[in-house]
């Protein structure tokens, strides 16, 4: 046996007498640098063996002795021990490279030790502490590991909950312990070390001297010395280096190298278990960061940490409460993905989708972090479908994008991972849907004729706002125009579709006219033929153009042919006309339709519609559009028919009556869920064709439409059901007032004035003066009706055949003098008709107190309403009524004051004239006490020498009439020059 082996049995032998050992014997480091020969393996193992004995029997002494022996003599098995174990450590660190596969197995043991030394020392310091009970603050992790092993710790895990063990610092700090704990199962020779930089070398040089250093630091060195001195010599040995060559060391170089290689294996091995143990936020902190170290060192340790699992479990990180832990994770996750095995391992777990959760941090360092793994993973193919069909990804890219100002790092970032992303046409596609068209238009443009294929039928599936669309119109308006002239049926198709939607917003129209889109979309309609094509083209062109149409652009100016035509001439308008009369097309008549519509904007093209639908007798075949069940072309035709209601509406009244269902049709369809469009302007249609059309008057009452109309009418003023809250509201019941109103343009008929009668329209139209629901047309439309029926009440009143004339005359003095009116005096005799009137027999508007609500409409701001009321009123001091019976009603109800202010306030024509009139009959039949009255209104004298000067020929004269009545202009009488 060896003399180290003879000298730890005698160790061993003095441990046995209790006694502390001395060791004499050097460790097999300190015999290597005495320059003994190195102990052969057989030697070293038997050496190393032996110690290993010794320390287990001590160990064991502690384990089942430490109850009942002394604590004295407890402490000095502890310091035997220690001493067994720093001899034997010696020996592990210095094992040749020959023996070097012992080390693995040898540490283990050395573990084994550790980990039992550290639970007998616990033992000593707590005797009182159970064998199974946790020590304070060991984590759950170690907790669960002692439950499901029963007590059996892995040696690793065992010696990291140690280090670890009430481990506290911030998270900014970090810690040597991992690398310390590789170094000692890895550790280094001094001849690894550089005697210069105290580092270990990547360069070894050997000089003259023998010594060996790190190349740049004794170059350096060599430098200094030549600038300091003659003479060069070793930093060492202090002697002359007579020449300053320096040979490389390549033996230790490599030697140093697998050094490295199984250095960081076992630091990787160690951070491993320490990732996976995750006991404490520190833990896995300097595990992190231990890794990041590593993986950026050589290409090789990112694959075994791809390897052993590292890369799969710290996407679990992801999702750590603490925001340190979860930036770091994504930063060796960064790192680790740039090779395409790890974003091979990555794409099969969420780290993707935590990942982009993650970018929507308040933190930055956060963010940013995120965002940076992401853009490293767009890198990859794999990911490309993957970031972008995952909820939010792109969209926060956009985002990010966009808000360059608030974080300049994260927009750069998130731009070259958009850059990346567009490399998929669905990404492009997901990209302008979320509000960044600007990839789709870069390969709509510049694209193969494949990509611009693709990129063209995404524009037109995108739904665009409006900003987006001008935005694509500025760029892609002469790309697609050039699709839709040279490309193939597919192409042609799509750019069709695109360019419908951007000239849907009027803004578009002056870029796409610019871009020369009228004239092909016109030859399109009307003059190209491709056997085999689709029609939609021929209906999605005139979708262009009539988008173009409805917005403000000069029409007059817009040319269709090389010819000089223009849209507004008559060759432009016989062609759209005589198209839309031979079209089975729905979807093509809806845009005819909308084409003609916009033409009637402007008086000119008006005329031209409205002759060209006469000549080519197209008008039955619009009115026929009204029972389409395309509820588009029912709406567009129906609004067409009421502009030309005013120059051919006798004859669309007549079309209307040939038709089945019609023209109740057009009141009936009613939605009680829902208000349309179509039903709105249906009833408007009726309501705006000619009043005085008595056939289609007959054919509503036939019909009954009236009971409808009031119920209706009644239903929206109180708010009941769904579709009284609709947009269209408002005009649905301008219509149906104005349906009734037509009627009171029949009461010639003796049916309508049955019906007017029995329905009591003057108190429908009377409340409609106050209950407008919001709407200024609705009480110009009462007080338009209220005048039709007015005109009636002078034929109607009978005067009562058993009142003798001096009964008439009290009962007007009592009406004039504002006595009060009981039931049986207002049954007498009416002031203004001379007969008995109600509301209910005569429609007389004193009756009914409808005069009141009129003269309260006169404060109106819209003239038209404050016309329609005078009107009404007139009707009160016209011919076949009493005058001055009607004078004096009205001065009791302030009719003076109001129609005087209406003069100060309104200067239209109509309102002048009726207002003029009416102070002209004020004067004529109200005496001289209201001449006095009118005389005082300084205002008013103003408004009559204006208009006397300005007005028109009416005007001028009544106002030249009242001036005279008020003795402002002298009465040039024959009288006045009689002698």
């Amino acid at each position: 046996m060896s003399s180290v082996a003879t000298e730890d049995s005698e160790h061993y032998n003095s441990m046995e007498l209790g006694s502390p050992p001395h060791v004499t014997s050097p460790p097999i480091s300190e015999s290597k640098q005495a320059g003994n020969t190195p102990p052969s393996r057989s030697d070293f193992l038997l050496s190393l063996s032996t110690k290993v004995d010794i320390a287990t029997e001590l160990v064991a002494k502690c384990s089942n002795g430490a109850q009942a022996v002394p604590d004295d003599e407890v402490k000095s098995y502890i310091k035997q021990l220690e001493g067994v174990i720093r001899s034997m450590a010696d020996d592990l660190r210095d094992i040749p490279v020959s023996m070097e596969s012992l080390s693995g197995e040898m540490i283990h043991v050395g573990l084994q030790i550790n980990g039992q030394c550290d639970t007998d020392q616990n033992k000593l310091e707590n005797p009182s502490t159970p064998r199974t009970e946790m020590r304070e603050g060991t984590s759950s992790v170690s907790e669960s590991q002692r439950e499901n092993k029963g007590g059996d710790i892995p040696p690793m895990a065992n010696y990291l909950l140690g280090m670890y063990d009430g481990t506290q610092r911030n998270d900014c700090q970090s810690s040597n312990i991992l690398p310390q704990i590789a170094d000692t199962l890895q550790p280094a020779y001094q001849s690894f070390f550089c005697p210069l930089t105290k580092k270990i070398m990547d360069d070894p040089v050997t000089i003259d001297t023998g010594l060996t250093y790190e190349r740049e630091a004794i170059a350096e060195w060599f430098e200094r010395s030549k600038d300091g001195s003659d003479n060069i010599v070793c930093p060492v040995t202090r002697m002359d280096v007579k020449e300053a060559a320096l040979s490389s060391n390549a033996a230790l170089r490599y030697t140093i190298k697998e050094w490295k290689e199984r250095n960081e294996a076992a630091r990787i091995r160690i951070a491993s278990s320490a990732l996976s143990l995750a006991t404490s936020e520190a833990m896995i902190l300097d595990a992190i960061k231990e890794l990041q170290f590593l993986s950026q060192s050589r290409r090789f340790n990112k694959e075994q940490m791809h390897t052993i699992g590292i890369t799969r479990l710290l996407t679990q990180f992801l999702q750590h409460k603490s925001m340190t832990v979860r930036c770091e994770a994504l930063e060796l996750l960064r790192v680790l993905a740039e090779d395409e095995d790890g974003k091979v391992i990555i794409a099969r777990t969420r780290a993707l989708t935590r990942t982009i959760k993650l970018m929507s941090s308040y933190s930055s360092p956060e963010r940013h972090a995120a965002v940076s793994f992401l853009l490293e993973l767009s890198k990859s193919e794999l990911f490309l479908e993957k970031i972008g069909r995952t909820p939010g990804g792109i969209l926060i890219l956009i985002t990010m994008k966009y808000n360059k100002d608030a974080d300049p790092f994260a927009a750069e970032r998130a731009e070259e991972a958009l850059k990346n992303l567009e490399k998929l046409p669905k990404n492009t596609k997901c990209m302008a849907e979320n509000g960044f068209v600007e990839p789709l238009l870069d390969h709509l443009i510049d694209g193969t004729e494949e990509v611009q294929t693709e990129m063209v039928s995404y524009l037109g599936e995108i739904v665009l706002e409006h900003d987006m669309k001008t935005y694509v119109a500025e760029r892609a308006s002469n790309a697609l125009i050039k699709m839709v002239s040279d490309g193939s049926s597919v192409i042609r198709k799509e750019a069709f579709r695109a360019l419908v939607q951007i000239s849907s917003h009027p803004p578009n129209s002056k870029m796409l006219l610019d871009a020369g889109v009228v004239p092909i979309m016109i030859e399109e309609i009307f003059a190209r033929r491709i056997q085999n094509e689709p029609l939609e083209s021929k209906e999605e062109a005139a979708a262009i153009l009539a988008n173009i149409l409805d917005s403000d652009l000069d029409m007059d100016k817009i040319q269709v042919n090389k010819h000089g035509h223009t849209i507004t001439s008559h060759y432009s308008i016989y062609n759209i006309v005589h198209l839309l009369k031979y079209s089975t097309q729905q979807e093509l008549n809806v845009n005819l339709v909308k084409i003609l519509l916009s033409l009637t904007k402007l008086p000119k093209p008006l005329a031209t519609v409205v002759s060209v639908i006469k000549e080519i007798e197209v008008h039955q075949g619009i009115i026929e559009f009204l029972n389409s069940t395309m509820e588009e072309l029912a709406t567009v035709a129906a609004k067409l028919l009421i502009v030309l209601a005013s120059h051919m509406g006798h004859t669309i009244a007549a079309g209307l009556c040939k038709i089945q269902g019609q023209p109740e049709g057009l009141v009936k369809n009613y939605d009680t869920d829902r208000m349309t469009e179509k039903q709105a302007v249906s009833v408007n249609l009726i309501a705006k064709i000619p009043h005085q059309n008595a056939p289609l008057n007959l054919a509503l009452l036939h019909q009954g439409t009236v009971p409808i109309i009031l119920s209706r009418i009644q239903e929206i003023l109180r708010g009941e059901g769904r579709a009284t809250s609709s947009k269209y509201t408002g005009y649905y019941l301008e219509g149906l007032v104005g349906v009734l109103v037509r009627f009171t343009t029949s009461l010639f008929d003796q049916e309508i004035l049955n019906m007017a009668l029995s329905r009591n329209l003057t108190s429908v139209f009377t409340d409609l003066l106050v209950r407008t629901g919001g709407s200024s047309e609705v009480q110009r439309l009462a007080a338009v009706g209220l005048q039709n029926l007015s005109s009636q009440s002078a034929r109607l009143s009978r005067p009562p055949a058993d009142i003798k004339k001096s009964t008439k005359m009290s009962f007007f003095a009592k009406s004039s003098s504002g006595s009060q009116r009981d039931g049986r005096m207002t049954l007498l005799c009416c002031p203004t008709h001379r007969g008995v009137c109600s509301s209910s027999t005569t429609f007389c508007l004193l009756e009914s107190r409808a005069a009141e609500r009129l003269l309260g409409c006169l404060e109106s701001e819209n003239p038209e309403v404050v016309e329609a009321a005078l009107s009404a009123i007139i009707t009160l001091l016209d011919d076949g009524v009493d005058a001055e019976g009607s004078v004096r009603a009205l001065s009791e109800l302030g009719a003076v004051r109001s129609v005087l202010g209406v003069l100060k306030v309104h200067r239209e024509e109509g309102v002048m004239q009726r207002g003029l009139w009416l102070v002209e009959r004020f004067l004529e039949k109200g005496g001289d006490k209201l001449a006095r009255e009118v005389s005082h209104d300084k205002v008013l004298t103003t408004v009559l020498v204006s208009a006397f000067h300005r007005g028109d020929g009416n005007a001028k004269k009544m106002a030249e009439n009242i001036l005279r009545h008020l003795h402002r202009i002298l009465n040039f009488s024959t009288n006045s020059f009689v002698m």
